[in-house]
């Protein structure tokens, strides 16, 4: 199998992505699937800012890993007791392989399971030990159970939602990170009410998605934040109704809603637009937190915002999911044409162009990029960029 993997984290931050490149392609043996596991053959698989955080040391985990947590694949193996699932079927990855059975599991909230959080954190599988093996022999880790830059990946069964085969891969490939976590926090983490407003920091695609999640639920004032305004035709396309950059959030917001919004979606990863965010809620309102700060980055907000006009400061990862169940809410609204994922996709690209695709995303000049495996590598020239249309 051919992977992706990240050795050592770039020393010199001033030189590009596709110049230092810290990704490699790698030829790995490919491992069998144990009990409760899974192996798939990848189609596509999605580039996110998670993965950037993880090249440019805003996230640390340990290295050498197989990098990739979003993607759409084929089951091509079905480890011991994996009776639930069958050989050729098309799967969407999801990058919290929830155990069922711990205490946020118990509590109906699976995004955030204990046993996958440990799993994750340390580069492991959730029914064992890292599979991946270089070409040494030393262990190479897994990222978030998933280690989609590849032709092939084994995950726990746990890590895999069936998806029907009338969604084009370009579409299915972003539902299991960008269109779960943003439309997740809008239904799940603030629970968006029909006719209530909101307001968007951040356009990347889980911003732009969180857009198309207020529109499903009904909200009347969907704002949208970014400075790249690039972004912003896109944002109205998805469904915004305004749109503008930080300097102009608290004149838009004035002009919808007189006294702030209902709901904030902070999709930016800014410490500074958290506090910003507080500023131009209503009372009673809350900013949902789904953008990943670095682990560095410190807050400093009224402390009287909370008790004295019961503001909330939520935290959302993975939107609060239940991955099987939304999953098969956002494909029959995409059915029914009322959830335009299409929009996000920026192009596919090979695999082997991975380091440049980085350069991109760290630019903000494309939205949601796929690489495929150079097996399955297929031509976009001429398509235009999701900021363009």
């Amino acid at each position: 199998m051919r992977a992706a993997i990240l050795r050592h984290l770039p020393t010199d931050g001033t030189v590009s992505y596709g110049t230092g490149r810290p990704l490699s392609i790698e030829e790995l043996a490919a491992p069998q699937p144990r009990a409760g596991e899974v192996g798939v053959e990848i189609i596509l698989s999605s580039l996110c800012h998670s993965d950037l955080s993880m090249v440019n040391g805003a996230r640390l985990r340990p290295l050498p890993m197989a990098l990739g947590h979003e993607a759409v694949g084929r089951i091509t193996q079905l480890g011991d007791g994996v009776q639930h699932l069958t050989i050729g079927t098309k799967v969407v990855l999801v990058f919290v392989p929830s155990c069922g059975s711990c205490r946020a599991c118990a509590a109906g909230r699976p995004a955030l399971c204990h046993r996958a959080a440990v799993s994750n954190n340390d580069g492991e599988l959730l029914h064992g030990p890292a599979l991946l093996r270089g070409p040494g022999g030393e262990r190479v880790n897994h990222h978030l159970g998933v280690s989609a830059f590849a032709d092939f990946s084994v995950v726990a069964a746990e890590s895999v939602v069936p998806i029907d085969e009338d969604v084009p891969d370009e579409v299915a490939a972003m539902f299991g990170c960008a269109v779960l976590t943003g439309i997740g926090a809008i239904r799940h983490t603030a629970m968006l009410g029909a006719g209530q407003s909101v307001i968007v920091y951040g356009l990347g695609a889980v911003g732009l998605a969180a857009i198309m999640g207020a529109v499903l639920q009904g909200a009347d004032s969907i704002i949208a934040i970014d400075p790249n305004t690039n972004k912003h035709a896109l944002a109205l396309a998805c469904g915004a109704t305004a749109v503008g950059t930080p300097a102009q959030a608290q004149e838009l917001v004035d002009r919808a809603t007189g006294d702030g919004v209902d709901i904030v979606i902070e999709a930016s990863g800014f410490a500074a637009v958290i506090g910003q965010a507080l500023d131009v809620l209503t009372r009673g309102g809350a900013v949902v937190c789904v953008g990943l700060p670095h682990p560095e980055a410190q807050l400093t907000v009224q402390a009287l915002a909370f008790a004295g006009t019961g503001k909330r400061l939520l935290g959302s990862y993975m939107g609060d999911a239940k991955p099987a169940a939304d999953i098969a809410f956002f494909v029959q609204a995409w059915r029914e044409g009322r959830l335009p994922v299409q929009l996000l996709y920026t192009d596919t690209r090979p695999l082997a162009e991975i380091n440049e695709v980085l350069d991109a995303l760290a630019e903000g000049t494309v939205i949601r990029r796929l690489l495929a495996p150079i097996s399955h590598a297929r031509s976009t020239a001429g398509r235009p960029s999701p900021e363009v249309i």
